[in-house]
């Protein structure tokens, strides 16, 4: 489709006369029934498969390497004290096993507390704003570990970053909603936990490495790793602040015609993505929605996986009778097979538009993987365990938060349900730096598989829940039963069929 003329002034020139209707339509209409009228029109046109797929790769290579490489400096400033912990940190601050685990836990008190505000002030505060404050705060905090002396200094450390860090993953997550469509939201969201894996790995060789820089300026190895991570994710600030627009439909590196795209994919999303106008009335829908309470108990399993395995694999590895540095290498080809699995299982996720049966099939590999560990096998054995683990840890948590992104609208009452639900899912971080205390961590591990049992029931509940929801709009639809439902905006409408 051509674009008329009276929309393309000259570059760098706006036609005031058009100055009220080029504004319009930058956007989705949002009030008025003209406006309603431009935007069911724009709905239905359909984009050419080829231009939309060059669009797509567009956004992916601007978008995917900035939110990925945001969120890999994210999880490297969270899970470090791990790398910190082997390379003789606690004895340096005097704190004792306890003491340490507290300072791995306490951080999640400040991240649960502000996730969901973060969540829902990301549009008032603007993604780049909010964003690049959060990244530059937790960098400098990060910086600032180096020098504690004690734990309490450890703790208040731990305190800030959380505060700070609570707001990325739902933020980033959100900021992926405003771009992709349902259907291609699982293969997105799947990079920010490929991210995890990468920050383990890169996280693991960076440690070999620093470490080597032990005593230099008369600093222990530990202390280096928290200095040169710090910095880099401080540099990281100015990559939000350039390159993540506000608007991405008006993004500084698409052209008119891919803006004008955009507009068609914003208003085919309008269900969607709904009113941006802040509603309480949305929050309390959601706050009354079993499906989001479900796959928050769900969350909460996956992540003490995500996060016990995260942060203790070199102790576990170390436990199996490895040195230091060999703890720290040897976790990378573990991180990098998971953040593959996920990739692989994401993308079929997304073809098939099936969400919750993936879940519940990747986690019978963390099942056994465990069962393996905890088992009088040979380090071998033990080791190999570890990869099967990281197929579930990394695609549990990453498919379940993908299977609540696409059945939650609209947009305030989806930004409630992420908050919510990542902030019940990361009280799972206060139990994983408790059950990691001492080795060989059969707690720990005991407790992990354990979950995984847990979450098998209640992934199979939500399905039949989700199932029976679909069946009821359907049954409705074609006049079997009166629709007696109080609320039918948003997911609730008859046409909105939820993934299973």
């Amino acid at each position: 489709m051509d674009i008329p003329a009276a929309q393309k002034p000259p570059k760098g020139v706006q036609d005031p006369q058009l100055s009220t209707e080029s504004s319009s339509k930058e956007q989705v209409p949002r009030f008025g029934s003209d406006m309603e009228l431009h935007s069911e029109t724009l709905a239905k046109e359909i984009l050419d498969p080829t231009a939309e797929r060059k669009l797509l790769l567009k956004l992916d290579s601007v978008f995917v390497p900035i939110i990925m490489v945001v969120y890999l400096s994210c999880f490297l400033d969270r899970s470090n004290i791990g790398n910190a912990k082997i390379a003789g940190m606690p004895e340096d601050i005097g704190a004792s096993p306890a003491e340490f685990s507290t300072a791995v836990s306490i951080f999640y008190a400040t991240y649960v507390a502000f996730e969901s505000p973060w969540s829902i002030l990301l549009k008032k505060l603007t993604p780049r704003f909010l964003l690049t404050s959060l990244c530059v705060v937790w960098s400098l905090t990060t910086v600032f570990t180096a020098f504690v002396t004690s734990p309490g200094g450890l703790y208040a450390a731990r305190l800030v970053l959380g505060a700070c860090e609570g707001g990325l993953f739902p933020g980033l997550n959100l900021y992926l909603t405003m771009v992709y469509k349902r259907d291609e939201q699982a293969k997105r969201v799947s990079y920010l936990f490929v991210c995890t894996a990468l920050a383990g790995a890169f996280g693991g060789l960076l440690a070999y490495v620093i470490l080597k820089m032990d005593g230099i300026a008369g600093l222990q190895g530990w202390k280096w790793i928290y200095i040169i991570e710090g910095i880099f994710s401080v540099l990281i600030g100015f990559v939000i602040w350039f390159g993540l627009p506000n608007d991405p439909s008006n993004a500084y590196f698409l052209n008119a015609e891919e803006k004008r795209m955009m507009r068609v994919r914003a208003a085919q999303r309008a269900q969607y993505m709904g009113s941006e106008k802040f509603s309480w009335e949305e929050i309390t829908i959601e706050l009354k929605d079993p499906k989001m309470w479900i796959s928050g108990a769900i969350q909460f399993c996956q992540d003490i996986l995500l996060y016990g395995f995260s942060t203790f694999l070199p102790s576990i590895i170390q436990s199996m009778g490895y040195d230091t540095l060999q703890s720290q290498y040897l976790t990378i080809p573990v991180y990098i097979f998971g953040g593959i699995c996920f990739l692989v299982i994401a993308y079929i996720s997304d073809r098939l538009c099936i969400r919750g049966p993936f879940v519940a099939f990747t986690n019978i590999f963390g099942i056994i993987g465990y069962v393996l560990i905890l088992c009088p096998t040979a380090n071998g054995v033990k080791f190999f365990g570890t990869f099967l683990c990281a197929i579930a840890v990394y695609n549990g948590p990453g498919l379940n938060l993908t299977w609540l992104n696409v059945n939650v609208a609209p947009h305030y009452r989806r930004a409630a349900a992420i908050g919510f639900q990542q902030t019940i899912g990361n009280t799972a971080g206060i139990v994983a730096g408790q059950i990691y205390r001492t080795p060989p961590y059969i707690l720990g591990n005991g407790f992990s598989v354990g979950a995984l049992g847990l979450a098998q029931v209640l992934i199979a509940g939500k399905w039949f829940y989700i199932r029976r929801l679909n069946n009821k709009k359907r049954r409705i639809e074609v006049g079997d039963i009166a629709d007696d439902r109080k609320v039918k905006t948003g997911d609730r409408a008859l046409d909105f069929k939820y993934h299973l």
